[in-house]
């Protein structure tokens, strides 16, 4: 039914748990001890428990690394890059698909990618109503705000109901059902606006769920797409948002209205998957300088990697996602490694996976208890030079991580269960990671030469984001107390989906203050930071009313930790969104006072 306005909000999605969607088993497999060392993304403060029976069987698709053995990864971070001249024995490597792709960027003649205007003419032109039943899919275009300059931005969400709720709707004497979740699996493109070939993807993967492609992995998961979430980015031809924010690092703090609307979009989808599209910066010339080589790989990979992540998530989005990604990837053609990038430094001759901190995309995601991956094809810096290639790419990884979001459903929801539970359990015990830092290692790292085009390889300093070092941790607290004046922290926490309660009443609590005993700017990331070091001293917390209390004992707590230790590097205070050390504590024991929860 077109007629009506057919942008639809996500009411029907809200306050629906995701407990229902199925019990986890009480029987046990192999504890974690048994995990390889590759697939842990960094310490954890305890042993943990056994994950539920059969949600860990033996992989059925081994790890592939095409002309590289699988070790690390990373995030992209290059803003400027040259254009390098890509030699005919380089073009060779990467010959153009013969495919054919129906977006406006492949019309004949044309220069400019899919415009903002086009790209939400084709969202609508896809929506259309379900009848009921459980093998028909609804398409809705889901309004998530504007971005800064004022453009729309949204969703595309393609929904069935549950055989359960399909069956009774179809009873005459049934009552009308509460709508019932399906696991969601949620895919992201455009955070940096010249990167534009996973928008073109999305578009591609939008119109084949439309026809039916994906109807089986539709029998088995709800599918969201955000094809362009820096809409400004896109039409101003740079990397980040209006006001110069990086929107990849800004999914913690939400400082941006494009990262508080995918905040809001995963806080009402609950997404078991998130996939993030980007494309990594082609340098040739940099890489000439430093290596005498040629980057090599049509995409690089990476999954979360940052401290407090439940090693299970991990071994999950490895064993389930990434190694059959890459296997995939391998058999249509297309060559893989893991996402590494070096600095713009000419003597810096050492190569780094992706950041390991809390605010990125990725590791945000992670922290949800999310399995998070990122595809980087080859396209920063070059134009349209292998567009096709770079979507093809795009469209074949989309459909290798829906088709393995089908095929583990429903252990991807047994493990999250579990995995809230322990998170959940863990306050008031244990150990708190506060910052983590890469491993240093070597890496056997395949190139191309620049005039053969021949496979050439090269051991490089790599910076490995797959075992990561403790730079700081401290106890576990119970929880966090929060000033009353710091109401913008709150809310930022509500939209990542982070449990808040306000105190009725003054009262007391077991806690620890912060008391400041250096601080400086960290200049080495994407933006200026400031960097704290506190000591914490022992109190009893007279707490005014109206005042908030954030426990740890709910599924997000490692989310929390993230964003209130003060020497988190992603943290609030960090980044001021709280500006002073005084306006939050840690509390050491439960406390028992009258609270309200903040919606």
């Amino acid at each position: 039914m077109q007629g009506k306005a057919r942008s639809r909000s996500l009411h029907w999605l809200t306050g629906v748990s995701l407990i229902g969607f199925g019990a986890c088993s009480s029987s046990m497999s192999p504890p974690v001890a048994s995990l390889p060392p590759a697939s842990t993304a960094g310490p954890q403060p305890q042993p943990r428990a056994t994950a539920p029976a059969g949600v860990f069987p033996a992989p059925t698709v081994a790890p592939r690394a095409v002309d590289a053995p699988p070790l690390p990864l990373a995030l992209p971070t290059p803003s400027v890059v040259s254009v390098p001249a890509i030699t005919p024995a380089i073009a060779a490597r990467f010959p153009e698909p013969s495919v054919t792709f129906a977006t406006p960027a492949f019309e004949p003649g044309r220069s400019a990618f899919t415009r903002n205007d086009e790209l939400r003419a084709i969202l609508r032109g896809l929506v259309r109503d379900g009848d009921g039943s459980a093998r028909s899919t609804a398409i809705d275009v889901l309004p998530l705000g504007t971005s800064q300059r004022g453009t729309s931005l949204e969703a595309l969400a393609f929904t069935r109901l549950p055989e359960a709720t399909s069956a009774a709707a179809a009873s005459a004497s049934a009552p009308t059902p509460v709508p019932a979740r399906r696991p969601a699996v949620l895919i992201v493109a455009g955070q940096h606006g010249d990167e534009p070939a996973g928008t073109e993807a999305l578009v591609v993967v939008a119109q084949q769920l439309a026809a039916g492609r994906f109807d089986r992995i539709l029998n088995q998961v709800d599918v969201f797409l955000l094809p362009r979430a820096n809409p400004d980015g896109a039409a101003l031809g740079q990397r980040a948002t209006a006001d110069g924010s990086d929107l990849n690092r800004d999914h913690l703090l939400l400082g941006t209205p494009e990262a508080q609307a995918e905040a809001q979009l995963e806080r009402d989808v609950a997404p078991i998957v998130v996939l993030d599209l980007h494309e990594y910066a082609v340098d040739s010339a940099l890489w000439i300088a430093k290596f005498g080589g040629v980057q090599r790989f049509d995409a690089l990979l990476q999954y979360a990697t940052t401290g407090n992540l439940h090693p299970f998530v991990t071994k999950a989005a490895q064993e389930w996602f990434r190694a059959p990604l890459a296997e995939s990837l391998g058999a249509a053609g297309f060559t893989s490694d893991w996402y590494h990038t070096v600095s713009a430094d000419p003597a810096d001759r050492k190569v780094s996976m992706g950041g390991v901190v809390a605010q990125i995309g990725r590791n945000t995601n992670g922290l949800k208890n999310v399995v998070s991956l990122i595809v980087e094809s080859r396209g920063g810096g070059i134009g349209r030079t292998d567009l096709k290639r770079r979507v093809q790419v795009q469209v074949a990884a989309v459909a290798s991580v829906l088709s393995s979001a089908a095929a583990h459903a429903t252990d991807l929801i047994k493990l999250r269960q579990f995995v809230e539970r322990e998170v959940t359990t863990d306050a008031c015990r244990g150990e708190a990671i506060l910052e983590t830092a890469p491993t240093p290692s070597e890496y056997s790292l395949a190139m191309l030469d620049p005039q053969s085009g021949a496979i050439r390889r090269v051991n490089v300093a790599w910076d490995s984001a797959l075992e990561l070092r403790v730079v700081k941790s401290r106890p576990r607290p119970c929880g966090y107390w929060l000033a009353a004046s710091e109401n913008d922290a709150v809310r930022r926490l509500r939209l990542l989906g982070v449990e808040v309660q306000q105190l009725d009443i003054a009262g007391e609590m077991r806690g620890e203050t912060y008391r400041e005993t250096a601080r400086s700017s960290d200049e080495s990331g994407a933006e200026a930071t400031l960097r704290l070091r506190v000591q914490t001293q022992p109190v009893l917390l007279d707490v005014p009313g109206t005042s908030y209390y954030v426990s740890l004992e709910q599924p997000l707590a490692n989310l929390a930790i993230a964003a209130l230790e003060p020497e988190s590097p992603s943290g609030y205070v960090a980044h001021g969104v709280i500006a002073r050390v005084e306006s939050v504590a840690r509390v050491l024991l439960r406390p028992e006072l009258r609270t309200t929860a903040v919606p």
